[in-house]
């Protein structure tokens, strides 16, 4: 049977989002929202999400984005919501019992890049949230998720730090920025990348010209790329990003 309609979760470390969206990542119906508790345990998240989306309508399948490392449908790491208490957790079954439809669990960057890249040569992608994820794609592919988030640039700060929503409130924007551009200098000098898309909600807040080859996508692909999820061709991509 054919995927119609997908329910895509975008889990944040200050908001839990979600929609309907066709195969080609058109919205079917207007994004529900609301905060993420802090510290919140697995348990109480599958619930939450499980009242959040019952509103929505009909779905045939679910992508879920969530902010940390994931393999196999399980959660590796959840920085903005305890690590620990995350650590193993088997998200992915546990929502498609709960939703009884047929669930893909990816890290929240690789959603939003399914939705921006072109599908042409080396892609990165950058989320500018709470904290900074990335995605890696060739030639459309999904390429094995690399957790750059953790890595040290100052003292140590790691880039989840350096650049996280926490220090742009603490530093101002101007410094923010500052931050920004050199990071996306050292992101073209080890990646060498046809092109770089800057995702998340604070995307918006960059105020210097981006060289060419740097595009800011629409926050919303976070959920929109849900589509991309199950498609299993995006662009030159051959086969299902997992």
């Amino acid at each position: 049977m054919p995927v119609k309609r997908i329910l895509a979760i975008d889990v944040g470390g200050t908001g839990l989002k979600a929609a309907i969206v066709a195969p080609d990542g058109r919205f079917l119906v207007d994004r529900v929202r609301i905060k993420t508790p802090a510290n919140c345990p697995p348990a109480r998240l599958v619930a939450l999400l499980a009242k959040l989306v019952a509103p929505l309508g009909v779905y045939d399948h679910v992508t879920i984005g969530f902010p940390g490392v994931v393999k196999r449908g399980k959660v590796i790491t959840a920085p903005h919501l305890g690590t620990k208490q995350w650590h193993g957790f088997a998200l992915e079954s546990a929502m498609q019992r709960r939703l009884k439809k047929p669930v893909v669990l990816l890290n929240d960057a690789d959603v939003q890049g399914l939705a921006a890249i072109r599908g042409e040569g080396l892609e990165l992608v950058c989320t500018l949230g709470t904290g900074f994820g990335t995605a890696w794609f060739r030639d459309g592919e999904l390429l094995p998720h690399m957790d750059l988030a953790h890595l040290t640039v100052r003292k140590k700060d790691d880039f989840d730090v350096y650049i996280g929503d926490h220090t742009r409130r603490k530093i101002g924007k101007a410094r923010w920025n500052k931050r920004v551009k050199k990071l996306i200098g050292i992101l073209e000098t080890v990646f060498n990348y046809d092109h770089l898309y800057l995702g998340g909600g604070n995307s918006s807040r960059i105020e210097f010209a981006l060289p060419r080859n740097v595009t800011i996508v629409d926050n919303n692909a976070g959920m929109s790329g849900g589509a991309f999820a199950w498609k299993g061709v995006r662009k030159g991509a051959k086969t299902r990003a997992k």
